[in-house]
């Protein structure tokens, strides 16, 4: 934006920002009072109405409202935006805008921003070393990444790491509809992915089920290195224990709302700009999941106009294991959708309020 303070309207942008920065909340459009320039350029529309939601929404540092004026937007989509009355309208570029207006997805993409810069400068914890145990059940966990990695995890942390030889490798599985979300949101929280929606209709036009949650596929492939006495597949994450030889019970994934794998999902993508693949979902598992899961909401379930299509996938997913004759741990019928409470896509709206509170809490993440 343009430093010229001299005309009405860029004086009086300043003074609104100034008025920001001082801990306001009055909308845009009811800003009459000018002030001085504080600096070459003018903050964008989307970051100054960040700063004003932050300000209606808790108590903004004076070192949080600097880094939200001076944020970027990044990724793809409008460059930052001139506000309405500020400016002249010009024959080429996005037109001025009144920020009350711009949608949660424009100012979502400068609030990811900043958390992902949270993330990446609380770093990652600093890890204990564990010395495996000489005398252990040796296995594998596969299948959907949601019940199987956070039980790796944990095992790992009792001195019992995965491999070995003559390992028992174990299938673990749920609800084909429930997988569908487990597998998005590991990927939300991992490597990244597509929007939930797109990801979904593309899984449909491709009517293939993502490889991790195949659990057919991932006992044959198992099979055929380990031999198929040596791999059991588990629908009742209760039978586990027995079966890696441990008798506490393992740690579940944390129970994450829709939105909040959406926010983790939007974070990551600009985390990627500052950290390595490998860094990046450990940082968005360890630093920012766990921040997550202390604000619940609905849980994110398969729209109902895609049910059918995997509860057919699910009825050839029980025949075909049922054929090959692996041990079943759990209800085959378990494989069926079934009902669950929860929303079937996450609301920007949602998102946002998600992402002021993480960014105006006094923690460090």
């Amino acid at each position: 934006m343009s430093g010229d303070g001299e005309t009405p309207g860029i004086r009086r942008a300043w003074g609104w920002a100034a008025h920001l920065r001082d801990g306001g909340t009055t909308p845009w459009r009811d800003w009459a009072v000018e002030g001085t320039a504080h600096g070459r350029h003018l903050p964008g529309a989307q970051q100054l109405e960040l700063l004003r939601r932050l300000n209606a929404a808790g108590d903004v540092s004076d070192g949080l409202a600097t880094r939200v004026l001076e944020a970027s937007a990044p990724g793809r989509g409008r460059p930052d935006l001139e506000l309405v009355g500020s400016v002249d309208v010009l024959a080429f570029g996005p037109p001025p805008v009144d920020p009350a207006d711009l949608s949660a997805d424009e100012l979502l993409r400068v609030a990811a921003g900043l958390l992902a810069e949270d993330v990446h400068a609380a770093g990652l914890p600093v890890a204990g070393t564990v010395r495996p145990r000489p005398w252990r059940t040796r296995y594998r966990l596969v299948g959907d990444p949601m019940l199987a990695d956070p039980r790796r995890a944990d095992l790992g942390s009792r001195g019992r790491p995965p491999g070995g030889r003559n390992e028992l490798v174990v299938v673990l599985g749920t609800d084909v509809a429930q997988m569908m979300v487990d597998i998005w949101t590991a990927r939300s929280i991992g490597v990244g992915t597509t929007p939930w929606g797109e990801w979904v209709r593309r899984a449909r036009r491709l009517d293939a089920l993502p490889r991790r949650i195949d659990l057919p596929r991932v006992a044959r492939t198992a099979a055929e290195r380990v031999g198929v006495r040596r791999v059991r597949v588990v629908l009742d994450v209760d039978a586990l224990p027995r079966l890696v030889g441990v008798r506490r019970p393992l740690a579940a994934a944390p129970e994450l709302s829709a939105d909040a794998v959406e926010l983790a999902r939007r974070t990551g993508q600009v985390l990627g700009l500052l950290a390595t693949p490998v860094e990046r979902a450990a940082l968005l598992r360890e630093v920012l999941v766990p921040r997550l899961a202390e604000h619940p909401g609905p849980a994110l379930v398969l729209p109902r106009r895609h049910v059918e299509w995997v509860r057919g996938h699910a009825r050839t997913m029980r025949d075909e294991l049922a054929r090959a004759g692996y041990p079943v741990h759990g209800d085959p019928d378990g494989l069926l959708p079934v009902d669950r409470p929860g929303v079937t896509r996450p609301s920007d709206a949602g998102v946002l309020a998600l992402a002021l509170r993480l960014l105006l809490e006094k923690k460090s993440i």
